[in-house]
């Protein structure tokens, strides 16, 4: 590869590395190109997976500011590169290397902190935002119900109480 090929390809790698929320770094040793086709379409469009030489990838992501891959690329390297939510490409990725071993999830970065093999693994495991936002918005709805209820307790106290001091006067009465 000639030095001016390199300089473009370390180039396009460290704008992918500062354009992407998450990356995770795969060995695909022994997967075919019918596999990686599969392992592409099953991450989704906001997710780029590209297959790097290792130094390139090294010079680039320091280039990039991440530090998070220190001794992981070495043997036949892929990154994928997360743009947006990173759970669901985390997810396709541990689905797929769970029906193909030869995939080995090697570690990755999220928001410019290293991820390790069960870091990954962990964020696979998170529900996606979607889900987590509307469980806090019903958990939020149904405190609020709890307060209204709350603050309209007095309120009906007070009501009842009133009523029976009325009753009781028109008895006495």
């Amino acid at each position: 590869m000639a030095t001016a090929e390199k300089e473009a390809a370390v180039a396009e790698l460290v704008e992918r590395f500062r354009n992407s929320d998450a990356a995770v770094l795969t060995e695909y040793r022994g997967l075919t190109v019918e596999q990686l086709r599969t392992l592409r379409r099953s991450l989704g469009e906001n997710t780029h997976y590209a297959v790097v030489k290792n130094t390139l990838a090294d010079i680039a992501a320091k280039e990039a500011g991440v530090d998070a891959f220190e001794g992981l690329l070495n043997g036949p390297t892929a990154i994928a590169f997360i743009e947006g939510e990173p759970v669901e490409a985390a997810k396709a990725m541990r689905d797929f290397a769970k029906d193909n071993e030869a995939l080995v999830i090697k570690g990755g970065y999220m928001e410019g902190a290293a991820l390790d093999v069960e870091g990954v693994k962990k964020l696979a495991d998170l529900e996606s935002r979607e889900v987590l936002l509307s469980k806090l918005a019903g958990a939020m709805k149904g405190g609020m119900s709890k307060a209204a209820a709350l603050f309209q307790s007095p309120l009906s106290k007070a009501v009842r109480t009133t009523e029976a001091l009325r009753a009781k006067q028109e008895d006495a009465a």
